[in-house]
């Protein structure tokens, strides 16, 4: 199905943060109509000062009842409180509901008990920025970015080619993949990494304690690794929450891929080394290399 294929009358964002904020700039030309929910007044007076959306309101009921498609880009625990308590009487039939949170199991089984005739789909857009909030919005965000699509039991046919419709429009590549496949991936790529590197900046912090010219050598390696320790804390609290059983077997491989690197080096055997981190720098500049060629086929 074409971009040209999704349509809304009446499309519903809630929350306007950076994801829902480029959402709604991203389906301006394929909505007659955007209404926001955020419960943030200033966020909502900027996004109908710059046309972003047509109305604002704090309100669920009021923002999703007429709407015919809902995307909800709240963090994880309120789509979750949403789905659960809520929206599910307020949505008329036929109604498209796709949330965007960064775990996904929980929130398809809870879209999965919504009343028969809401079509709701399970997404990821796997995109981002450093800024965050409304004002850093950009219709561009989606563009040739992987955007995830779990079903759930109020996954029709209809439903799964309007949501492929409504991802094409962003610009965004659809991957299609049960919710349970998607939150042990984004598990070893995305919830892990943060961990990493939060441990990362706390070790250093401590030695800092010992020596601060730590902080005034370090440079672009440390930079590098310590960047997602920068991510909010509550938000990644909401995302680690719900997917707590695969992180933490990840967790068990990493410990052993220390210790096995730990010995090598009390040890002091440098051919065991070698050829343990071989492998590793082979897989990044592999996939380093996947990444080129991808950007070079979409035209990038």
């Amino acid at each position: 199905m074409s971009a040209g294929g999704f349509t809304a009358k009446h499309l519903a964002i809630v929350g306007l943060g950076l994801m829902g904020g480029s959402m709604a700039l991203a389906l301006r030309p394929y909505a007659d109509r955007i209404t926001a929910v955020d419960p943030d007044p200033h966020t909502r007076d900027y996004a109908c000062r710059v046309g972003m959306v047509d109305a604002a309101t704090d309100d669920l009921k009021t923002g999703v009842s007429e709407a015919d498609v809902v995307v909800l880009a709240a963090p994880v625990r309120t789509i979750l409180s949403m789905v659960r308590n809520r929206i599910g009487a307020y949505l008329r039939m036929n109604t498209l509901l796709i949330d965007i949170g960064s775990t996904k199991e929980d929130i398809c089984n809870a879209m999965g008990a919504l009343p028969i005739g809401i079509q709701a789909v399970g997404g990821h857009p796997m995109t981002g920025k450093e800024q965050s909030g409304c004002e850093a919005s950009e219709a561009t965000l989606f563009q040739n970015r992987p955007f995830v699509l779990c079903p759930t039991r109020r996954t029709t046919p209809a439903a799964r080619l309007r949501a492929l419709a409504f991802v094409e429009a962003l610009g965004a590549v659809a991957i299609e993949m049960d919710a349970h496949r998607h939150d042990r991936i984004v598990a070893a790529i995305s919830h892990l990494p943060y961990l990493l590197s939060a441990a990362l900046v706390t070790t250093v912090a401590q030695e800092a304690e010992n020596d601060d010219a730590v902080w005034a050598l370090a440079a672009g390696g440390f930079r590098d690794m310590s960047r997602l320790a920068g991510q909010d804390v509550r938000m990644m609290g909401d995302i680690l929450s719900t997917n707590t059983q695969a992180v933490a077997t990840l967790l068990a491989h990493f410990r052993m891929q220390l210790a096995m690197l730990e010995a090598m080096l009390i040890s002091r055997d440098e051919q065991k080394l070698a050829e343990r981190l071989t492998p590793a720098r082979t897989a990044r500049l592999a996939w380093v290399q996947r990444q080129e060629n991808g950007r070079k086929n979409d035209g990038g």
